[in-house]
């Protein structure tokens, strides 16, 4: 047997980060920095692949790195290490200096306002370790795949199995005096096969569960069986003709939709007035039904904190009202130049939470009555400055209320701000994974382009 990776094994506490980074605040101070700001990371992880039993890769990450912020007035200057003794840290030093010393002055630079910074640390239960050897790693994996295989003997290839382990631990301070803490684990189970049917015609599906605490994943058998389970029901795919129909995104899918709200939201693309989102604040966007609401405080939560990357404090507010624009997502820089305050989203969202219905997901099917039922998405075919949408789709379609035959290389196409606002049903089926967690999404009206 291997020895056990305990992932907090080598890793320092973040309380014990504080000193040195509080070291090279000092140092910015005596370089002659008028503010400065740092932050110091350590991570450590096991990840394992294998195919058709075999292991593929085993890794061992251990990664630690330093970044560090200058401002002289409003010039700024940046740079990193992973080198963190005393010269590597003094050269990172010179460097971000000397980047400021020839850079142009930005009126927008500098550190987050001191009165928006976090004083609240609740602990949000983020930090699990998981303490299981390769050799148990390996054999999770082994299970999960050959739990997959067993579903159905047309199943006749595997892509693979693997499960990952990760934690970190990191520490930001500023000039200011703010000093932010953070540590966390990340853990994941995934297997993806492929199955023919006699005609030789292949399909490939995949599952995963992943989040902060192992305790919580299902087993390696369920996620290897749903796998199996998926890739079956892909079999025998068909194309479908041009037509104009509800579809029904299921969460993993739905979610994307969200994401691009949030791009469309968030400050960078605003002051470049790149958002087809502009000028709507106020405004309906999405149908009535739709509330989106930022939620960092879950416990154990993909994107949980108390603070942003800037150290400001988050906050729980509604981005979406009954389908009217309520917020913007701002840092710092992205506030100054659109001439408002920050949100305390430098970083991005923290747990975008969708409002959902009563109904889960084959009560939505019915609902749905006729049209497509989209479990994957391909390409990138979406413009973020008119909203414009065109994706190729993979699913199944439904008649009567029923799943009545998978379909592929269908594109999907229309214009996000008309599809918000077409939104019929949000369903119950919550995914709580990701950043972003909502259920299944049924629209009304889209056009799909097939043969």
């Amino acid at each position: 047997m291997s020895p056990a990776l305990t992932p907090s094994d080598g890793l320092p506490l973040s309380a014990d980060l504080e000193p040195l980074v509080l070291r090279v605040l000092d140092a910015a101070k005596a370089a002659g920095a008028t503010q400065a700001e740092a932050s110091l990371s350590h991570s450590r992880g096991l990840s394992v692949s294998v195919r058709k039993s075999e292991v593929e890769s085993l890794e061992f990450q251990r990664d630690r790195g330093l970044s560090l912020t200058v401002y002289f007035g409003h010039r700024k200057g940046s740079a990193s290490t992973g080198d963190l003794s005393d010269s590597g840290i003094r050269q990172a030093m010179e460097a971000a200096c000397a980047i400021a010393g020839v850079t142009e002055e930005d009126p927008f630079s500098g550190l987050a306002d001191r009165a928006r910074l976090a004083t609240q640390f609740p602990d949000l239960s983020l930090d699990h370790p998981w303490d299981v050897t390769p050799d148990q790693a390996i054999e999770m994996a082994r299970a999960c795949e050959a739990a997959a295989l067993a579903v159905d003997a047309r199943i006749t290839q595997s892509e693979g199995s693997g499960l990952s382990t990760q934690r970190g631990v990191s520490i930001y301070a500023n000039s200011h005096g703010f000093v932010g803490r953070r540590s966390g684990t990340q853990h994941s189970l995934s297997c993806a096969v492929i199955a023919a049917d006699p005609a030789g015609n292949m399909q490939r599906d995949y599952w995963y569960d992943g989040g902060r605490n192992a305790q919580l994943l299902d087993t390696a058998e369920a996620i290897g069986r749903r796998a199996g389970e998926r890739t079956i029901a892909r079999l025998g795919a068909k194309r479908l003709s041009t037509r104009t129909v509800p579809v029904m995104f299921v969460p993993q899918q739905a979610r994307g939709l969200f994401g691009h709200f949030i791009g469309a939201i968030s400050g960078g693309a605003l002051y470049r007035r790149a958002s087809f989102l502009l000028e709507h604040l106020d405004q309906p966007v999405f149908s009535d039904i739709v509330t989106l609401e930022q939620q960092p405080f879950i416990r154990g939560g993909s994107s949980s904190s108390s603070f942003d990357q800037e150290g400001v404090a988050t906050a729980q507010r509604h981005l979406v009202e009954a389908g009217v624009l309520r917020g913007w997502l701002l840092g710092s820089y992205s506030a100054r130049k659109l001439g408002l305050e920050t949100t305390g989203n430098a970083g991005g969202v923290y747990n975008l939470v969708a409002s959902h219905g009563e109904l889960g997901y084959e009560q939505l099917i019915r609902e749905m009555g006729e049209g497509l039922l989209v479990t994957e998405l391909m390409g990138q075919g979406v413009n973020g400055v008119t909203g414009d949408y065109s994706r190729g789709a993979a699913g199944f379609w439904v008649e009567n209320g029923e799943i009545a035959y998978p379909v592929e290389n269908v594109t999907i196409a229309g214009n996000l701000l008309e599809m918000y606002r077409r939104i019929r049903v949000l369903g119950a089926d919550v995914d709580t994974r990701a950043n972003v967690r909502c259920g299944s999404v049924l629209i009304d009206g889209l056009q799909l382009a097939g043969e």
